[in-house]
């Protein structure tokens, strides 16, 4: 009798402790955002807020308008927008540019076309082309 009445306890406390688990608020969706000046100097956004449909250009204006934020510099729009500065780092056509990669992965088209996802990892490097 007596361990049917502790395993009902064990399998209460279970149930009790799944539950609770179940009723925490899921973990904020956010990008991380690495900006490389070239010179051995970043700026690291651990925890930008990350929705649906976001673009790279969106992460950089959220590290924009973010307390200890970039300034930035661009022109164009959509699929020809084009990021020409920075933090007062002006791209040199022959020379260093800003380039952008997601995941390890250099983009391949407009930053301001390109989506990504919750958890993903952006850096924007002053250097040249690989």
């Amino acid at each position: 009798m007596m361990m049917r009445r502790e395993f009902l306890l064990a399998a209460m406390a279970m149930l009790f402790c799944s539950a609770a688990l179940a009723q925490e608020p899921a973990a904020p969706k956010v990008v991380q955002l690495t900006i490389d000046y070239g010179d051995g100097s970043q700026k690291v956004f651990t925890a930008l807020a990350w929705k649906e449909k976001h673009t790279v250009f969106d992460v950089l204006q959220a590290a924009e308008k973010h307390a200890r934020g970039i300034k930035l510099k661009h022109r164009g729009s959509g699929a020809a927008l084009f990021v020409t500065a920075i933090d007062d780092v002006a791209n040199e056509g022959v020379g260093s540019n800003w380039l952008y990669e997601v995941n390890g992965t250099p983009g391949d088209r407009s930053c301001a076309i390109f989506d990504v996802q919750a958890g993903d990892k952006v850096l924007w490097k002053f250097g040249k082309k690989r």
